[in-house]
C-alpha cells in the first residue's frame, strides 16, 4: 500500500509541475509542458504492470530524481552523461562486453527509462 501511495504521489507531483511549468524562453513553455506530461504518462503506462517492489522503488527513485533535476536546472529534458568509448576502468577482462556492462552500471538513476525508451519504437 505504501508503494501505491508513493507512485501516485510522485505522478501527481509531476502532473502538477507539468501544468504549471514555465520555461526560461517564453516560446518554449508550451512545448516543454507537453513534453513533461507526455513523458510522464508514457513512462507510467509502460511501467504499470511491474509487480516487483524493488523495481517499483527504483522507478519511483528515478521519477523523483528526474523531477528534482528538472526543477533545479529549469529544463525538463534528461541531462546527458558523457562516458567516452572504453573510458571506464578495465576490470579482469578488457572485452567489449565488460565495457558495455560497466557503461550500464555507470548510467545515473535518472536515465534508466531514457535508455529503455530509446531502444523501443514510439
Amino acid at each position: 500500500m505504501a508503494l501505491r501511495f508513493s507512485v501516485l504521489s510522485i505522478y501527481r507531483k509531476i502532473l502538477r509541475v507539468g501544468k504549471t511549468w514555465t520555461a526560461d524562453i517564453e516560446q518554449d513553455t508550451r512545448e516543454e509542458r507537453t513534453y513533461i506530461l507526455h513523458e510522464a504518462r508514457q513512462l507510467f503506462r509502460r511501467n504499470k504492470d511491474i509487480s516487483d517492489s524493488s523495481e517499483i522503488q527504483q522507478c519511483v527513485k528515478e521519477a523523483e530524481a528526474r523531477l528534482e533535476i528538472a526543477l533545479h536546472y529549469k529544463t525538463p529534458y534528461p541531462r546527458p552523461v558523457n562516458i567516452p568509448y572504453q573510458g571506464l576502468p578495465p576490470t579482469k577482462s578488457r572485452g567489449m562486453k565488460t565495457q558495455e556492462n560497466l557503461r550500464k552500471r555507470a548510467t545515473p538513476v535518472y536515465l534508466h527509462s531514457q535508455n529503455e525508451s530509446s531502444r523501443h519504437d514510439w
